[in-house]
């Protein structure tokens, strides 16, 4: 053997052993570069811990913890109206139950006789009235009296209610309200008796006849009453009279009607 491939061939082996570290010195620890190394996540080496138990949740204060829902209060039934005038009167002045009391502390109450021929229903008290605690008062009332005084009628000759004791925000019930209302009305109408009935406004016109207003107008109309009929007729309400003058004539056609006959 011998030429250049031995000399190569040597050389490599040299390199082998180097590498090795054969040729370090005694103490120096050796390379081993065949080895695997050792990780060096330190925590690869750690024993796993344990996991802590979990601890125990803190109770909330009283006021945060959640309430037990309450139970719901049963829904009352219709209200009963007292079937004696003296006590529906009393009723109306002071009862919690009374249908439209909800919408203000003044109450604004019936006046004039029961037993008076003529019974003046409008739906509930205006501006004025709330105010003055008193139905159909300043100007609108003035205007009232002289229209019924054109067909030969004074106050102490009718009776003035408005189905509402109150009056509702805005003018507006929803239909809840109207329901209750609805009762009250034909309750009020029978135990006041009338022979016959001036519906003012368009609101109360509404309820007890169904109509519009300008449907109404113009017209003796009867409503049923106990198996009975009541002569009525419906007007605008003397309020929107004196903004509406124009509107005075049809008001003055309808209030004719009850002079026909006589």
């Amino acid at each position: 053997m011998g030429g250049r491939n031995s000399v190569l061939l040597a050389e490599s082996y040299c390199d082998w052993w180097s590498l090795a570290g054969v040729e370090a010195l005694v103490g120096e620890p050796p390379a081993g570069w065949l080895a695997v190394p050792p990780a060096n996540d330190a925590a690869a080496s750690r024993p796993q811990r344990v996991a802590d138990a979990a601890p125990e949740p803190q109770q909330l204060p009283a006021a945060l913890q959640r309430q037990q829902a309450e139970q719901v209060a049963e829904q009352k039934g219709p209200v009963t109206f007292p079937g004696e005038w003296d006590e529906f009167r009393q009723w109306l002045a002071t009862s919690d139950e009374v249908p439209g009391s909800q919408w203000d502390a003044r109450r604004v109450l019936p006046l004039g006789d029961a037993a008076a021929p003529l019974m003046l229903l409008t739906a509930w008290p205006e501006i004025d009235d709330q105010r003055e605690g008193q139905l159909f008062a300043g100007a609108a009332g003035k205007l009232l009296e002289a229209m019924l005084q054109a067909i030969g009628l004074m106050r102490s000759q009718f009776y003035a209610a408005s189905l509402a004791v109150t009056r509702p925000p805005g003018g507006r019930i929803d239909a809840r309200d109207a329901a209750e209302l609805d009762r009250l009305l034909w309750h009020h109408v029978r135990i006041a008796r009338p022979r016959r009935l001036l519906l003012i406004g368009s609101d109360i016109v509404r309820m007890a006849t169904g109509l519009a207003l300008p449907d109404a107008r113009g017209k003796l109309l009867d409503l049923n009453q106990d198996g009975g009929k009541v002569e009525t007729i419906a007007v605008t309400h003397p309020a929107i009279l004196l903004a509406r003058p124009a509107q005075k004539a049809a008001a003055w056609d309808s209030l004719k009607l009850f002079n026909r006959g006589r």
